[in-house]
């Protein structure tokens, strides 16, 4: 039996050192890979690392060629302004040598030019010299004339003083005959102031102490009632009346005044201040004034007082003897006014 156990154990294959065998190969193919990687690993990030530097100095070096690059364009900015400059220059002295070498050959000209003037001013001088004697003898003459011409301006003025010496006299009998004229004129005045006065002394007897009529400086001053209806131009029948009485005394003054004497009856039409409503009519005081002084001119004219002897004139609201505004006022600027005078 236990041969036969011996027999059996040496006759099984012993597996345990293959085994380790191939493990440690396969350890040690890792340990080698590990080392592989381990020195790749190593070398890749030596690279990557200098690329890292590598790039960093690229990036310096860009950033300075941006630098540059500015630099490169501000100068190039500079230049251009300076060429523009230069061109400008060269513009001018190019102008300038054309003006220059203009000035040059104008000279040159000049000079070929200057002979041929010469002997032309010399035959002018020569045509001066003959003009010169001309005019010497054309002075003489003339002398001659000036002093004739001042022969005859003496005798010119011994003929104003003269004629002076006769104005004087002639103004002397103008201011004379003025003064006549204004005496002459002041006694018609006085002769018309007269007349004014009768007439006015004559129309108070006629016309009587009536509240409605009055006498104001050098005029009869009737109120319109006396001759109108409020907002009318038609003369009322006591209105006629009293107008009768005026026409007989200016026949009458017409009469006893010389005919050389200008003087008029001036009628003059004045109304309140209020103005015009309502009216078919009249527009305005100025219609109204005016309207009522022609109604009566021409009554007086029919009653056979001179037409040239009367004057119409119409004052509207314009003219007030009383600038209150109160009914009695309105009442007394609404009025007829008569008044003698010059033409």
């Amino acid at each position: 039996m236990a041969l036969a156990r011996a027999r059996r154990s040496e006759s099984a294959f012993n597996y345990w050192p293959g085994f380790v065998d191939a493990l440690s190969t396969l350890v040690l193919s890792i340990v080698f890979l590990l080392s592989v990687f381990l020195v790749v690993q190593f070398f890749l990030s030596q690279q990557i690392s200098g690329k890292d530097k590598a790039l960093e100095q690229l990036n310096a070096r860009i950033a300075q060629l941006n630098d540059m690059l500015s630099l490169e364009k501000l100068g190039k900015l500079n230049l251009d302004d300076q060429i523009s400059q230069l061109r400008a220059g060269l513009s001018s002295a190019e102008g300038e040598r054309d003006r220059v070498k203009g000035l040059y050959e104008g000279l040159a000209n000049a000079g070929n030019d200057a002979a041929g003037r010469t002997t032309e001013l010399n035959k002018a001088l020569d045509s001066e010299r003959g003009v010169s004697t001309r005019a010497l003898a054309q002075i003489e003459v003339l002398t001659q004339q000036i002093s004739a011409l001042r022969r005859q301006l003496a005798a010119l003025e011994e003929a104003l003083d003269a004629s002076d010496k006769r104005d004087k006299e002639s103004q002397g009998r103008i201011a004379d005959l003025g003064q006549r004229l204004n005496v002459a004129l002041a006694q018609r005045v006085q002769e018309l102031s007269r007349y004014r006065s009768e007439f006015f002394g004559r129309l108070r007897a006629i016309l009587g102490n009536r509240p409605d009529i009055r006498v104001v400086g050098d005029r009869f001053v009737f109120q319109s009632e006396v001759f109108f209806d409020t907002g009318q131009a038609q003369l009322l029948p006591e209105g006629r009346a009293e107008l009768d009485k005026v026409a007989n005394a200016l026949t009458d003054l017409d009469k006893q005044i010389p005919s050389e004497i200008a003087w008029v009856l001036r009628v003059d039409g004045h109304t309140d201040a209020r103005p015009i409503t309502n009216s078919p009519l009249f527009k305005s005081n100025w219609e109204l004034s005016s309207a009522r002084a022609i109604a009566v001119v021409q009554y007086l004219i029919s009653l056979g007082v001179p037409a040239q002897r009367l004057v119409a004139a119409g004052f509207a609201e314009f003219q007030p003897l009383d600038t209150a505004q109160t009914e009695d006022a309105y009442k007394r600027n609404r009025r007829i006014e008569l008044k003698l005078t010059e033409r």
